[in-house]
């Protein structure tokens, strides 16, 4: 199946925006595309828009006849999604190709990411603008840049472009609750020279790669249990007298890392028992995570020459990706069943002979996500490496006297007689920037079901996002009475 499925879902207007997106490339920094795909849906229908310098775009909706004098709304969602793909699919979505799928109540995309984290919330945003049965006031539909790489594009925001202080984030990934909160950030990032020198004599050169990890994103997805692909792989390494000469794995800040490589020499005689030693520790990892993430692979295939680092290097390195911490490191004590803390080493690279590995920490309590990157910065410093911390957003704190959330309830509870779960999620919303730059903005964040964010198998649920476009319109007209 293609995009064109989806005509027979409803409602249309959605699902025919989303099916146009998935044939636009929207990497993070790479947007140009879909703004333009933008500009000219609002350029179609006389409305006004603006866009910064960062290339966030707003497009102006005029209120309902007789809704005029109701407080400006924005809409706000972001234009970019992680583009991940099995190794031997032919589609990508950094070239526009979303091979679309259906099973039963869900839409998927063969072996890539399907990109309804934020798709759906830029779809909704546009079909609700056009349809005649939504009263609504004034609108503002904020699109923003490079969600998945930081939140750079809402850090960047210009905040005259936005008038409105209600404000409805559309990147909720469930229908069944309310979203009010979001763990803050922060990115740590060590590097190691290498000092890297061709191999010794008598040295056969290896490039190792573990895959079949099933990735998720780095905090929604942080405690299911799944492998790190980067970590995964230091454990086949780790305890082996070897040369490294490089390391590479992960593709998003976002992303639990599915695959990881690396570049090792060691004595010819040696590669045999290394062979071995490799698998059975593969096979340890798949037991350990037979629950979860069983389905790792693991290849070794001779190189030809490569520089490498020597061996008293080559083990601080091992040593320094063992010691950084990587998974759940505290539940809430007031949400229960909630991630409050949470660290992932997310990439390694090699460049120039010097291997960096960034991790991405979370946390709802600014003191301990510094305790976890103190943690990081003490295992940088114990292999005598360098260490750069870049502190990303501050937590979203929930505000429950919101008017806007008690406008929210009560739609929600007319419309599903029941009231709304509230949240506090373990990922980042550009809430928690936007916030800053807004004063006096009350805001919420809602959406469908999704499910695998940021790894090929993500599924967008058809009856959960026909309840969340029914909410938001009943929300808007609510809003404008």
């Amino acid at each position: 199946m293609s995009a064109h499925t989806l005509q027979g879902l409803e409602p249309a207007a959605i699902w025919e925006r989303f099916a146009e997106l998935t044939r636009i490339p929207r990497p993070s920094k790479e947007e140009e595309a879909v703004r333009e795909h933008v500009l000219a849906w609002a350029a179609a229908r006389a409305l006004d828009t603006s866009v910064d310098d960062e290339g966030n775009v707003v497009a102006r909706v005029p209120a309902s006849p007789g809704r005029e004098e109701a407080p400006t709304v924005v809409l706000q969602s972001h234009l970019d999604m992680v583009c991940e793909r099995d190794p031997d699919s032919p589609y990508d979505p950094r070239a526009g190709r979303i091979h679309i799928t259906i099973d039963g109540d869900w839409v998927a995309a063969e072996g890539t990411t399907l990109g309804a984290d934020n798709g759906i919330g830029v779809a909704a945003a546009l079909a609700i603008a056009d349809d005649p049965y939504v009263e609504h006031g004034p609108l503002e539909l904020l699109f923003t840049v490079s969600e998945e790489q930081g939140l750079d594009g809402a850090k960047a925001l210009e905040p005259s472009l936005v008038s409105g202080r209600l404000l409805v984030n559309l990147d909720g990934t469930s229908d069944d609750a309310i979203t009010v909160g979001c763990a803050g950030s922060a990115h740590a990032f060590t590097r190691l020279r290498l000092r890297l020198k061709p191999a010794p004599e008598g040295h056969i050169v290896l490039g190792v790669v573990l895959s079949g990890a099933r990735g998720g994103h780095s905090g929604g997805d942080i405690a299911r249990g799944r492998v790190n692909a980067i970590k995964a792989l230091g454990r086949v390494l780790g305890e082996t007298q070897l040369r490294l000469g490089g390391l590479e794995g992960g593709v998003s800040r976002n992303a639990l890392p599915r695959t990881a490589r690396a570049v090792i020499s060691l004595p010819t005689s040696a590669a045999t028992g290394f062979r071995k030693t490799a698998r059975r520790r593969l096979v340890a990892l798949r037991e350990q995570y037979a629950g979860s993430d069983g389905e790792l692979e693991l290849s070794i295939e001779r190189l030809d020459a490569a520089k490498l680092a020597n061996e008293e290097t080559s083990a601080r390195a091992l040593a320094l990706l063992a010691a950084i911490p990587s998974g759940v490191v505290a539940m809430s004590p007031d949400l229960p069943g909630t991630v409050e803390t949470s660290t992932s080493l997310n990439v390694a690279h090699t460049t120039d002979g010097v291997l960096t590995l960034a991790s991405m920490t979370r946390s709802a309590n600014a003191p301990a996500l510094e305790e976890v990157v103190a943690t990081i910065g003490a295992a940088a410093r114990l292999a005598r490496a360098d260490i750069e911390v870049v502190h990303s957003y501050p937590p979203w704190r929930p505000d429950f006297d919101s008017q806007l959330l008690a406008v929210a309830g009560g739609t929600f509870m007319r419309l599903f007689d029941r009231q709304p779960g509230l949240e506090v999620v373990h990922g980042g919303l550009e809430c928690a920037v936007i916030g800053g730059k807004l004063p006096g903005v009350e805001m919420i964040s809602i959406g469908p079901a999704i499910v695998g964010l940021h790894a090929p198998g993500e599924r967008l649920n058809i009856t959960s996002t026909q309840r969340f476009y029914r909410l938001l319109g009943a929300l808007l007209d609510d809003l404008s009475l």
